[in-house]
């Protein structure tokens, strides 16, 4: 039996392994060899919304963070909204997200989980949670804050979007999540010639964070750009 979208993202995400060199204050979390609750939850994730082959468009964020997909391996999406929306639970923790509060308030005037999801891929060009040594402990970091770091996770960043693409996205349009983001992914884009065109999006954090009052813009702006 061919193997369907949900499959291919699975084995993806079982797959994963940085064994590259990190500037001294960085390092790199594998949620999926940190929890086995996890690759459960991930498992049923994309076997509920992703369980077909249909060509879908592509949204990139930046890397996960601690408390969304590094948690839940689903990107955008905390314990509260993986339960309450998706309807799969998960016990061994408990995590809100800022950016996954904007980004399923979106899916919900998009037209919901099933429609959104079927239509829609999204993830990060490094795929795996980066935290940065600081006084107050570790805390969430872009791939693109330090210079070094960004050129220790280039490579590897590269390989994931070739194999995000291989999974049937669609490469004449992609979606890209932050201005700063999208700035990288313009450099990547130039040397690989992944994708035909970018379209940047605000990004959730940010809309959350500093443009509350202005939400609905923002998210009928997503699905503008997303419908067309």
């Amino acid at each position: 039996m061919d193997k369907t979208f949900a499959d291919h993202v699975i084995d993806f995400n079982k797959n994963l392994s940085f064994t590259g060199n990190l500037p001294d204050d960085f390092q790199v979390l594998n949620p999926y060899l940190d929890n086995p609750e996890t690759l459960k939850v991930m498992e049923e994730f994309y076997h509920k919304f992703y369980d077909d082959s249909a060509k879908r468009k592509f949204i990139i964020g930046i890397n996960p963070s601690r408390h969304g997909a590094g948690v839940t391996g689903v990107p955008f999406t905390d314990t509260k909204r993986l339960e309450n929306v998706c309807g799969i639970k998960m016990k061994s923790a408990r995590t809100h997200e800022v950016s996954s509060v904007f980004m399923y308030d979106m899916i919900e005037d998009y037209g919901g989980t099933d429609l959104f999801y079927k239509d829609i891929y999204i993830n990060s060009p490094f795929p795996l949670a980066i935290v940065r040594k600081t006084k107050n402990g570790w805390l969430n970091a872009n791939y693109y804050d330090d210079k070094e770091l960004f050129n220790s996770v280039k490579d590897f960043m590269i390989e994931s979007l070739k194999k995000h693409i291989s999974l049937n996205l669609d490469t004449s349009e992609v979606f890209v999540l932050g201005k700063k983001n999208a700035e990288f992914i313009s450099q990547l884009n130039k040397e690989t010639q992944l994708f035909e065109t970018m379209t940047v999006l605000e990004h959730p954090r940010y809309i959350q964070q500093y443009k509350s009052k202005e939400k609905q813009l923002y998210i009928d702006k997503y699905i503008l750009a997303l419908r067309k």
